[in-house]
C-alpha cells in the first residue's frame, strides 16, 4: 500500500473551550470559549471571592472591558487585559494557567480552584534550560 501525505487541514480540530490566565492578569481566551458568550467584543468581569470563580458576561457598560483579537492572522483567540481586576480580587498570576470554562446564565466562567494546566512559553523554558546549563559542568 503507497503512503499517503496527511495534510493537518484535512483534519479539523475538536476544540475544547480554554482560557488562559497569564502572568500579569492578561486573559486569552479561545474561539469555542469566546463563543459561549456570543463572541462578545466588550465584557464585564465578575468574581466569586467564595467560590474562587471568575466570570464574563457580555456587556456594553462604560466599564466593559474590550476584548480583542490576539493576533492579524484571525486566528479566532482573543485577549483580555485584566491586570487591575486580577490585583484588585488578589488573584494569583505568578504562573500562566490555562482552564476549561463553561457557561452559566450568560457568564463564561472560571473556576480557579477546578482542574487547570501550567502553561509555559517558549521563552520561559528558554530561560530555564539556560539557567540549567552550567557552564563549569556541575
Amino acid at each position: 500500500m503507497p503512503f499517503e501525505v496527511f495534510d493537518k487541514r484535512m483534519a479539523p480540530l475538536a476544540k475544547a473551550p480554554s482560557v488562559t490566565v497569564q502572568k500579569r492578569g492578561i486573559f486569552s481566551i479561545n474561539k469555542t470559549a469566546h463563543k459561549l458568550i456570543g463572541e462578545a467584543e466588550t465584557v464585564e468581569l465578575l468574581f466569586d471571592k467564595d467560590e474562587q470563580i471568575i466570570a464574563m458576561r457580555p456587556s456594553s457598560e462604560p466599564h466593559a472591558y474590550t476584548l480583542r483579537p490576539q493576533s492579524e492572522r484571525n486566528t479566532g483567540q482573543a485577549i483580555l487585559s485584566a491586570t487591575a481586576f486580577t490585583q484588585y480580587f488578589d488573584i494569583d498570576t505568578k504562573m500562566s494557567r490555562r482552564y476549561t470554562p463553561y457557561e452559566q446564565d450568560g457568564m463564561l466562567c472560571i473556576d480557579l480552584k477546578g482542574p487547570s494546566v501550567e502553561v509555559r512559553g517558549n521563552r520561559a523554558k528558554r530561560e530555564e534550560s539556560d539557567d540549567s546549563d552550567d557552564p563549569d559542568g556541575m
